[in-house]
């Protein structure tokens, strides 16, 4: 299995991904509250890369159950429902809800893979799940590390490393370069990942906005089973 990281959105182009197997990650912290509000009966997850289309998608609709959701700069936008904390997705809040979403990194990249075969979204609440599933598929795979404004996220590729990790208990793996790098950071902090999150630099902002009680739900290992799954413009649980 060949398995290539993508460290970052910037040089990522869209038919890059056409029949590809791809995993985007954005531990801080689109995947996490995907992951979360989807297993708190979320209806749909709808990744958006830009603030207009969120808000053009949602007014398409009178539905009530459609909620917008989204941060700019780490901070939630005005007017929407919900920002990006996996905190505010509760079943109260989600259960039965389609959420159009937009983040600052996590959902563009989302939507830039949109063409791959098979895409998924994964951190570390739902990464064994997402071991699981790439190893039983077989496929090359390429993980999507979102990044943060176009630089390196250090939680981001250590994820990609721990799903590396994971391949590598039943799979023979052949690594680019980014993945043979993630793979060292994520042995280097296998041990404290949440220590790992608080020295990141979005995990520094993070804590700098009073958020950071997202770093303990976002570093938290195996908290969920399930895969959140791209198809026809949206996330839903594989099934």
């Amino acid at each position: 299995m060949q398995v290539d990281v993508l460290i970052t959105a910037n040089n990522a182009d869209e038919l890059f991904f056409t029949g590809k197997t791809t995993v985007v990650i954005d531990v801080l912290r689109a995947s996490s509250s995907i992951v979360t509000a989807l297993s708190n009966g979320a209806r749909e997850i709808v990744p958006v890369d830009t603030i207009e289309f969120a808000m053009k998608v949602s007014g398409t609709t009178m539905d009530s159950g459609v909620l917008l959701a989204g941060e700019r700069n780490a901070k939630k936008i005005d007017g929407f429902a919900l920002g990006n904390s996996p905190l505010e997705f509760t079943e109260e809040v989600v259960s039965g809800k389609s959420i159009v979403l937009f983040t600052t990194n996590g959902t563009k990249s989302m939507v830039k893979a949109k063409f791959s075969e098979n895409l998924v979204t994964g951190c570390f609440n739902n990464i064994s799940a997402i071991v699981n599933y790439l190893a039983n598929l077989g496929n090359d795979v390429v993980l999507f590390c979102a990044g943060t404004d176009g630089r390196l996220s250090l939680e981001d590729c250590a994820c990609a490393g721990m799903i590396i990790e994971g391949l590598k208990a039943d799979k023979e793996l052949t690594l680019d370069d980014a993945g043979n790098a993630s793979y060292c950071m994520y042995k280097k902090y296998a041990d404290n990942i949440g220590q790992m999150m608080r020295e990141s630099r979005h995990g520094q902002r993070l804590i700098e906005l009073g958020n950071a009680d997202d770093l303990d739900v976002c570093s938290a290992v195996d908290t969920s089973e399930n895969i959140p799954v791209f198809s026809n413009g949206n996330f839903k649980l594989k099934r």
